[in-house]
């Protein structure tokens, strides 16, 4: 599956662009969990480490990480650079509906 197959879907799919590495990508792992647990089937979510997919990374101009990216049909409609909360991510997924 290529990641434009991902991301190309009418319910709304978060990118969270990490690295092993980062302190602050392995922060955003429970608040992921919990908007998972939290919106259940309304979003799908998905990790991509900027190491093993530098082109990727590149096409969306990831600078800083961990950067998060909201996708719906396929097109970018929210990002945020940093560690966000659960609350945060909730209403961009609720607003990009």
């Amino acid at each position: 599956m290529t990641f434009s197959d991902l991301t190309n879907s009418e319910k709304p799919v978060l990118v969270d662009f990490y690295a092993d590495w980062c302190a602050p990508c392995r922060a955003m792992k429970p608040i992921l969990e919990d908007l998972k647990a939290q919106m259940g089937d309304g979003v799908s979510i998905y990790k991509i480490d900027v190491d093993k997919n530098q082109m990727i990374a590149e096409r969306y101009a990831i600078r800083s990480i961990p950067t998060l990216i909201l996708f719906k049909n396929g097109e970018p409609v929210w990002r945020k650079s940093g560690v966000a909360s659960s609350v945060e991510l909730q209403r961009a997924v609720e607003q990009n509906s």
